[in-house]
């Protein structure tokens, strides 16, 4: 391991641990090895336009860990509350995943969490499979499909800059199980994205994330069903 190779690891290590999302050694070295996956097929196919290495780090995998330590809390507290009877693990849709982000990151962080990655664009549901296979990832899958014809269930549907909360849960919403929430990673909170969703829908949770070393505005807006029991935010 080169000097840069090591200080990129403890940076990230570092700043996943002030996100509340600890990593061990084997999870940091998965994440690096995926984020070099997306340099090498960068080359030939634009899954992404970060180029950069270290821009890379902050503002796909740093910004995709975030999610993490809230997924956890979300999940452990609609269990508890019993709003679903989900099995030992949650399923997970990503949609229009792309490079993966933060699909790949929440399965390789959250192996009790089977995560699906859907795109509409072949070359990066293949890259999806590539990454699956390379880091032996068995709960990480990706399917070239809209997410309209999906129909689940899924126990959490999530999206990174996707689309508009409206078309979000209402493209995906055949493929939400009963008592199953949305997580929309999304800049600034979208006020006018959240006065226009369709009836039977409601925001639950807007919840800011810090990530470290990016100097932009982050959060979730945690969704449900208006007739859902209400998760624990």
């Amino acid at each position: 391991m080169t000097e840069t190779d090591f200080e990129t690891r403890a940076r990230l290590i570092r700043a996943a641990g002030q996100m509340q999302a600890a990593l061990s050694e084997a999870q940091a070295g998965q994440l690096l090895a995926y984020l070099d996956l997306i340099q090498q097929w960068n080359k030939v196919y634009n899954l992404t336009a970060v180029r950069d290495r270290d821009n890379m780090l902050t503002h796909h995998l740093l910004d995709s860990l975030a999610v993490i330590a809230p997924l956890r809390r979300q999940l452990g507290a609609t269990a508890e509350s019993g709003a679903t009877a989900r099995g030992p693990s949650a399923r997970l849709l990503d949609v229009g995943s792309g490079a993966g982000l933060p699909g790949v990151v929440i399965a390789i962080c959250c192996p009790e969490i089977a995560v699906t990655c859907v795109d509409t664009v072949g070359k990066k549901a293949a890259f999806i499979q590539q990454v699956a296979a390379t880091l032996r990832l068995t709960n990480l899958r990706a399917l070239h499909a809209r997410v309209e014809n999906l129909t689940g269930p899924f126990d959490v549907i999530s999206s990174r800059a996707f689309a508009s909360l409206s078309d979000f849960v209402t493209g995906s919403g055949a493929a939400l199980a009963q008592g199953g929430f949305w997580l929309a990673m999304k800049g600034k909170s979208p006020a006018d994205e959240m006065a226009a969703l369709p009836a039977g829908v409601k925001v639950f949770h807007v919840e800011q994330l810090q990530v470290p070393g990016l100097d932009a505005e982050r959060c979730i807006v945690w969704l449900q069903r208006s007739v859902a029991a209400t998760p624990v935010a």
